[in-house]
Parts: C-alpha cells; sequence; structure tokens
C-alpha cells in the first residue's frame, strides 16, 4: 500500500513540475525570433550583393540592412523594460509578439515604388528596424517573465531551464536561419535568389506565431504580483539607481564585450568562408556556414547544465578564459587553417561554442537575478540594451578592423577580429570573477528581501509593493538569511 502511494506521489510531482514548465516556454521561447531574424540576414546580405551589386554597394544599406535591426532593439529593451515593470509581462510579450509578426512579413514583401531598387532597399531597412524593436521588447518581457517562472520549480534545476527557453532557443534560431537559405537554395537554384531571401525573411514571421495563443493564456508571474511596483505612488528611482547601479554597470560592460564579438561573428562568417573557401559556390559557403552554427548549440548546453552545477559566474569565467585561448591559436595559426577548412570550421566552432558555453547562457542569467523584482525588466532592459550597443558596434567596427589590418583578401586582415576579441573575452571573464555576487538557486526571493530591507531602511513606504494587501511586508521572517554577497537563504522542504 505505501508503494503505491509513494508512486501516486512521485506521479503527482511530475505533473506538477511539468506544468511550472509551460510558463517558461511561453515566455522565454519568443527569443528564437532573436536568433533567427538577427542571423538571417547575414545570408541575406550575401545574396542582395549578388543580385544588385551596383546598387547595394553605393547604398547605405550595405550597412543599414544588417544592423538598423539592433537600434531598434536597443529602443525595444529600453521601452519594453518599463512596460514590463510597470505594466505587466503578459502585455509587453504580447505586443512584442504582434510587431515580430507583421513586419516579418513586410520585411519579405519589401518594395520600392515602380520597382526601385534603391526604395526596395530603404523598405527593407525600415521594416528591419521595427522587427528591432518587437526582438528588443522579448529580453525584459519574455525573458524576465521566464526567470520568475523558473523561481518555481526544484531548487537545481532553475537555471538550467532559464537558459534552455532563453540563449539556447536563440541559438536555435541562429542554425535553422543559416538552414533556411540553403534549403530554399535547393529548392531554387541560382536563377531565384530573391525568392530565396523573400521566403527565408517571411519565414521569420513562424515562431512568434506559434507561442501567440500561449502567451494570451498566461497569468502574471506570482513574484512579479507580489513585489511590483505599480501600484506605488512614485518610484524611488534615486535609490534604486544608488543600490544598483554598480552591479548595473558590471553586468552590461560583460554583455557589451560578448555581443560586440558574437553577432559581429555570425553576421560576417559568410564573408569570413567565403575568403576561406574563395572558389566555392554559394551553396558551399551557405553549407559550411550551417555546420559553423551548429556548433552553438552544444556550448548552450553544457553551459545550462554547468550553471546549476557551477553557478553563472564560474560558468562565464571558463567559457571566456577558454574562448580566448582559442581564439589566439585560431589568430596565429590562421594562414595554416585557412588551407584546411575543415579545420578551420571545428576550430572556428569551438571557439562559438566557448562562448555560447560562458557569456551565451550566463550573462542574461546573471542580469535576470542580480537585481530585485520590482526593477527586473529596467534592469535587465538597461543591461541588454548595452549589450545590443556592443552588437551594433560591432558590425560596424569588424569590418574597419579587417580593413585596417590588411583587408578581407589578407590573412591579418581576418586574424585582426580574433586577437581583438580573445582580449577582451578574458577582460569579461576577470569582471565576472571578481565583481559579481554568487548566484544561488533562490537568489530570485533572497533578492526581493534584500532590496525590501533597503527601502525600509531608506524610509520608503514598503506597503506599495505589490499588487494587493496581502502580499505585503513579509520580509524578516526568523529563517531567512540574507547576504549580500552570497545570497545565502534557507531551502524549502519542497525543494529539498
Amino acid at each position: 500500500m505505501s508503494d503505491t502511494v509513494e508512486q501516486t506521489h512521485t506521479a503527482a510531482s511530475f505533473y506538477k513540475q511539468k506544468g511550472k514548465i509551460w510558463p517558461i516556454v511561453a515566455s522565454g521561447a519568443g527569443l528564437f525570433s532573436d536568433g533567427y531574424l538577427n542571423n538571417v540576414i547575414g545570408s541575406v546580405n550575401t545574396i542582395l550583393k549578388i543580385l544588385y551589386p551596383h546598387e547595394y554597394a553605393n547604398s547605405p544599406a550595405t550597412r543599414n540592412v544588417s544592423s538598423i535591426a539592433f537600434a531598434g532593439t536597443v529602443i525595444g529593451q529600453l521601452s519594453f523594460g518599463y512596460i514590463s515593470d510597470h505594466y505587466s509581462r503578459k502585455q509587453g510579450m504580447i505586443i512584442a509578439t504582434l510587431i515580430l509578426i507583421i513586419f516579418s512579413i513586410l520585411c519579405s514583401g519589401a518594395w520600392g515604388a515602380g520597382g526601385s531598387i534603391p526604395g526596395m532597399l530603404a523598405a527593407l531597412t525600415a521594416y528591419r528596424f521595427f522587427i528591432g524593436i518587437g526582438i528588443g521588447g522579448e529580453y525584459p518581457a519574455g525573458s524576465v517573465a521566464c526567470a520568475e517562472a523558473s523561481n518555481d520549480l526544484k531548487s537545481g534545476h532553475r537555471n538550467r531551464y532559464f537558459v534552455l527557453f532563453t540563449n539556447f532557443m536563440i541559438d536555435f534560431g541562429f542554425v535553422v536561419s543559416a538552414f533556411t537559405p540553403l534549403v530554399m537554395l535547393w529548392i531554387c537554384g541560382m536563377n531565384h535568389l530573391t525568392t530565396v531571401w523573400r521566403v527565408s525573411l517571411g519565414l521569420g514571421a513562424i515562431p512568434p506565431l506559434s507561442i501567440f495563443y500561449l502567451r494570451l493564456k498566461l497569468e502574471e508571474p506570482e513574484q512579479f504580483t507580489k513585489n511590483t511596483m505599480r501600484r506605488a505612488r512614485s518610484v524611488p528611482y534615486l535609490l534604486i539607481l544608488r543600490f544598483y547601479w554598480f552591479r548595473l554597470f558590471v553586468v552590461s560592460i560583460i554583455w557589451f564585450i560578448y555581443d560586440f564579438s558574437a553577432y559581429s561573428f555570425g553576421l560576417y562568417s559568410t564573408t569570413i568562408l567565403t575568403a576561406v573557401i574563395p572558389d566555392s559556390s554559394l551553396y558551399k559557403s551557405f553549407g559550411w556556414n550551417v555546420v559553423l552554427n551548429l556548433f552553438y548549440l552544444p556550448g548552450s548546453m553544457l553551459g545550462a547544465l554547468a550553471a546549476d552545477y557551477l553557478g553563472p559566474r564560474v560558468t562565464l569565467a571558463t567559457g571566456v578564459v577558454l574562448q580566448a585561448i582559442v581564439g589566439y591559436i585560431m589568430a596565429g595559426l590562421y594562414s595554416q587553417l585557412k588551407n584546411h577548412i575543415a579545420a578551420f570550421v571545428v576550430v572556428y566552432g569551438i571557439f562559438q561554442t566557448l562562448g555560447e558555453f560562458g557569456p551565451g547562457d550566463c550573462i542574461g542569467l546573471i542580469a535576470s537575478k542580480t537585481c530585485a523584482t520590482a526593477v527586473r525588466g529596467q534592469y535587465y532592459g538597461i543591461a541588454a540594451a548595452t549589450g545590443k550597443i556592443g552588437a551594433f558596434v560591432g558590425t560596424y567596427v569588424f569590418p574597419v578592423i579587417i580593413s585596417n589590418a590588411g583587408g578581407e583578401t589578407t590573412v591579418k586582415g581576418l586574424q585582426a577580429p580574433f586577437w581583438v576579441s580573445s582580449s577582451l573575452a578574458i577582460f569579461s571573464g576577470i569582471l565576472a570573477i571578481t565583481l559579481l555576487p554568487r548566484i544561488g538557486q533562490d537568489v530570485i526571493a533572497a533578492e526581493d528581501d534584500r532590496f525590501r530591507e533597503y527601502l525600509m531602511s531608506k524610509g520608503w513606504d514598503v506597503t506599495q509593493l505589490g499588487d494587493d494587501d496581502t502580499t505585503i511586508n513579509e520580509f524578516a521572517s526568523p529563517d531567512v538569511g540574507v547576504e549580500y554577497m552570497g545570497y545565502e537563504k534557507k531551502v524549502d522542504e519542497d525543494d529539498k
């Protein structure tokens, strides 16, 4: 009889845990669109250069089409950070989803007046800007809600599920975005490249469509309803800034460095591969690009597990140091590697894998769990926006670095980005290990308690926190101990 009861209890616990994963899926999986829409433009850029060599070369679209989305993303991250904190995580996610659906379709059908190519490129640039706003909204709305939903899972598994439905989704988007143009090229052939790039962009509407219904059914995370400041008469921004400015600065710098390298290498991977295999066809370039992007997935998967076992800070630092070592090796041996495409792709793929293992997986995790729920959307949005500024800067700076070092046709020119990125990676690892706090499994609740205590000590009325009077002033329970750097908290009986 006891065995039957035990089995029933185990089954009930399994389904209870399984039910808690759906809000994480609905909240975080929207970042697949970030990976797809940001990365597919690299292949589209390559096609546009082939189709319109004169118009594209002499147009600002050469840079704007690929990088304008980053500008929109920054605006989206900052504005939706405010929306998700002061109004609703759910509303922010729904609006962001609608923007992605609408403007992905418009990108696919971009057209200039009278068939004008410059007009078409200008329209494509404008639509990409609005896509960026939708992508930006996913970060402070979707990722933050995902972090809060993961707090309901069993202790010891919270970090991995956040990573699997945020950064792993971005990386999976990278892979699909590299494979889609190749498939379209197989179907349509070199004589129908216009169809290839238009369909590749239009398919970006499918991922947000697939989760739209789930998001309509979502409820606000419990942690948000207990700690939101949306009822507050006035938000104490000065107190918040004093409490979090330094930590936010460190997280933002690390994110800037990571995106500076990661997105730039992603956008120019086709260019780099073309230089390595200059006589190859577009089929081979796209094919090797798929292989390169596949290396993101094992790094992201292993980093998700390591984030629970080692902690996000140590995982991040480990990843960037190892990535820097591989980057230096690539730079030093580039002249040999470029003559052996398989070896080049493997080593370059390992370089990308380690970036995902460390900062790719952990920087969003750190940003979402080193601040209180009441300001998490804006804190995360600012850090993520700083990262996207790094990506935006990188798309402009990388060609300059390559050009100043000798150009895309020289070994020194293509070595230069690896020297720069590897050095910056080591710097970000030092910042993480020395200036970031240790992040435990119960950090979200512990940080909310710490922030509430700080506000009380400064005389701010904490009864304004939460959506109703039943969720306020539960701070300072005698069985809860909070350390500033350690985030120590008693583990709930259900989490053991």
